[in-house]
């Protein structure tokens, strides 16, 4: 660590001359990252946050003379209107923000308290996200600032998928490329088959199951979708999909077929990995099975994907069919199960930088 004389939170670097400007003391970050959330429900800021989440090219990466004007003149004049009354169901509005925003609050208050815990003051906690605010340049701005000579980055994604984790580690290192001090800097890989995680899941499952009056007949595992073209070019999300339910099965002791892994939020013309949540629920209970759980492994927290699109769109999909009971099971949020996985991951990413 650099050698400095200290004052509350920074200090003049030994045998300095006395115009030598302030030096933080140095400090490694972890920094949270997740998808992110508009600043409220109305239809500027819906249409800010769409803007950019449709605009990156890991999402949608058709050419841009083809879909720009296709998303700023007929998507973005009336898409906000749609999100904007979808994410009005589920606004948290005490603190006029976002479930996930306040979900990933928690997480990173646990994480902070555990960290310090562990490794003492000097690993600074914080969160970003991907696209609206708190941005990541701010963010990584910030810490470097605070003294941050090292940042491990850690994308909140079980899974990795190039419209997940690839496009939250670039514009993790496009804030870098603005730092005149840049740190030395690392990425978490996803965790999808971590022991602690799939354990997390499994205890979230029982804890669900134990509340319930009849044991549904099936737990559907419901992941995000993507396009089936993006496994065909070399994306491995679908692969680590299917092993998440298959641990989630061993761990629980069940049988083959007792799980079903599906997907959802399909978006434009092109076919998306099959089966298809809504479609597959309806067809469960048309085909008798009356009672059915649905989890969703690859998100870290409850959002508009889960909170609104299970609990609205797959749900009346599944009783319009005939379905009796449907049990959605919450996101890991920060249960002190997943908030131990989360733990895990950066302890092993941190291992050289820090001891303990």
């Amino acid at each position: 660590m650099t050698d400095t004389i200290e004052r509350p939170g920074e200090g003049r670097l030994a045998h300095a001359p006395a115009d030598h400007p302030a030096v933080a003391r140095p400090r490694i970050g972890v920094l949270l990252a997740n998808l992110g959330t508009p600043d409220g429900h109305g239809y500027w800021p819906m249409r800010r946050y769409l803007n950019e989440f449709l605009s990156d090219r890991r999402v949608i990466d058709y050419p841009r003379w083809k879909w720009q004007p296709l998303l700023q003149l007929i998507i973005l004049s009336k898409r906000p209107f749609t999100s904007g009354a979808n994410y009005r169901k589920i606004w948290n509005l005490e603190r006029d923000e976002s479930p996930l925003m306040t979900i990933t609050r928690a997480q990173t208050d646990k994480i902070r308290t555990a960290v310090k815990a562990r490794y003492g003051a000097d690993v600074m906690v914080e969160f970003c996200m991907r696209y609206g605010n708190p941005s990541t340049a701010s963010v990584v701005g910030r810490m470097v600032a605070a003294g941050c000579e090292k940042i491990l980055f850690v994308p909140l994604y079980p899974h990795y998928a190039g419209a997940t984790v690839a496009t939250a580690n670039d514009q993790f290192f496009r804030a870098l490329m603005a730092e005149k001090r840049q740190p030395a800097a690392r990425t978490a890989a996803e965790y999808f088959a971590h022991p602690l995680y799939i354990e997390a899941l499994a205890q979230s499952v029982e804890r669900s199951y134990a509340s319930l009056d009849h044991r549904p007949d099936v737990l559907v595992a419901s992941y995000h979708g993507m396009p089936k073209r993006y496994l065909l070019e070399g994306d491995p999300y679908h692969c680590q999909c299917q092993k998440t339910s298959r641990l989630l099965r061993e761990r629980l002791g069940w049988d083959k077929g007792a799980i079903d892994t599906t997907f959802q939020s399909v978006f434009g013309p092109e076919e998306w990995l099959r089966p298809y949540t809504v479609e597959h629920v309806a067809a469960l209970a048309k085909a008798g099975k009356k009672r059915i759980a649905v989890i969703s492994p690859a998100f870290s927290a409850d959002c508009i994907e889960t909170l609104e699109e299970i609990e609205g769109e797959i749900r009346e999909a599944f009783e319009h069919a005939g379905g009796e009971s449907f049990t959605y099971i919450p996101c890991l949020n920060d249960d002190d199960a997943h908030i131990a996985a989360l733990m895990a991951v950066i302890g092993d990413n941190l291992a050289g930088w820090v001891a303990g």
